[in-house]
């Protein structure tokens, strides 16, 4: 693996896939850390609550809360609307929900990558009527050419092209996560 935007490295894993290198473990760290700086200059005297959203999202919001400077809790909520696919089925399905409520609360949804909006949609919606302080949204990937419905990301880590990605916590039918860089998946 290399560090060089622009070079193309292959990896075959051990079941025969293919992968595209498409950013490397040290770009997500430095831009992680960039990330939690801001957030931490942004919510300098708030009630922070980041609210991952699991799966894909677990190892990005791991090392953003690490990086996150001010008090904060974390909590999870888990969705789908990939089912299994390599497209988004356009069903967005709640399959576990936050432990705690976040009324008067500053509620950071942490997501690991915002593809057709129509997940981010929903969960915006579904914690502004528990009737927070406010909602914002970090997504450690931003794919825009993609969008079904509009939705505002405040934090973006990496704007990206439509094309679908695994690794640091992405998955295809539940492998790869581990995978410590975010890569193209060429072939199965």
């Amino acid at each position: 693996m290399t560090d060089k935007k622009n070079t193309k490295v292959r990896r075959t894993v051990t079941d025969g896939a293919e992968i595209s290198v498409m950013l490397s473990p040290a770009e997500l760290e430095k831009r992680i850390k960039e990330m939690g700086r801001e957030i931490s200059d942004d919510h300098a005297d708030g009630d922070l609550v980041l609210v991952s959203v699991l799966k894909g999202s677990f190892m990005f919001a791991a090392d953003l809360c690490r990086a996150v400077d001010v008090p904060h809790t974390i909590d999870f909520l888990a969705c789908s609307s990939y089912h299994g696919d390599v497209v988004s089925s356009g069903e967005v399905q709640l399959t576990h929900d936050l432990s705690s409520p976040v009324a008067g609360k500053d509620v950071l949804i942490v997501e690991d990558i915002v593809d057709t909006g129509l997940t981010l949609s929903y969960l915006v919606e579904l914690l502004k009527s528990r009737h927070p302080r406010s909602v914002k949204v970090a997504s450690l990937l931003d794919k825009p050419s993609n969008r079904k419905k509009q939705v505002k990301v405040d934090y973006v880590g990496f704007t990206i092209p439509n094309r679908f990605v695994i690794g640091f916590g992405l998955d295809y039918a539940g492998k790869y996560r581990n995978l410590p860089y975010i890569g193209v998946l060429e072939k199965v």
